[in-house]
């Protein structure tokens, strides 16, 4: 692949995994010459979507349990050499920290306030409530009465669900996905992978979930 690639990387503010794969990206970028787009979306929604959310049921297999998922994200922070703190449960409807990125976002501040909100949750292990949300455009550095109007008006739901819909209609099922044209690579233990085929390595075609 050649330096102008794009990796559509499909996230979660509150999602362990998403953070992980977060902390990898300059990585990346610096190494192989790509460049990531950052779509921040809430990943219950789109879980809801595609009809079984397995995190609102008893989970399924052990992948899904709460004491499991915790002990690999801390393996993974480990491995990575990146602080981690198992995060507290959201006290605002779960879309929002996804519609204040975008909100920074009109500003130019989408993956800073991605960056920092991920900072909030697994490093400073902070409640994410309202008081939280109001703070981020003094953290960036961006309009404050600017960022609630764009967070407050129309555009910014419209704007989350159309990534929802982009997200869902490419078959990705769960976050952090990283697309490259018509492949996924699902979960932070998937970079491997996708290094591995922006560093050249054939990869098969296919395997779009139905």
């Amino acid at each position: 692949m050649d330096a102008a690639t794009t990796i559509d990387f499909y996230l979660g503010l509150g999602s362990r995994y998403s953070y992980l794969a977060a902390t990898q990206v300059a990585r990346i970028e610096r190494e192989l010459g790509c460049r990531f787009i950052w779509k921040p979306i809430a990943s219950g929604t789109l879980l809801d979507r595609r009809g079984s959310n397995p995190f609102r049921q008893q989970p399924v297999s052990g992948q899904y349990d709460g004491a499991w998922r915790a002990y690999d994200a801390k393996c993974w922070a480990a491995h990575y050499g990146v602080p981690f703190e198992e995060p507290k449960p959201f006290r605002v409807d779960p879309a929002l920290p996804a519609l204040a990125c975008l909100a920074a976002g009109a500003q130019g501040a989408l993956v800073a306030c991605c960056r920092q909100l991920m900072m909030m949750i697994f490093v400073e292990r902070r409640e994410i409530d309202d008081a939280a949300i109001g703070e981020l455009p003094a953290l960036l550095g961006i309009d404050a009465k600017a960022f609630a109007d764009t967070l407050e008006a129309p555009q910014a739901k419209v704007a989350h669900e159309a990534l929802i819909e982009e997200a869902r209609a490419r078959g990705v099922f769960g976050v952090p996905t990283f697309a490259v044209d018509d492949r996924l690579f699902w979960g932070n233990d998937r970079l491997v992978l996708l290094e591995a085929a922006l560093a050249g390595t054939p990869m098969p075609s296919g395997g779009r979930p139905a």
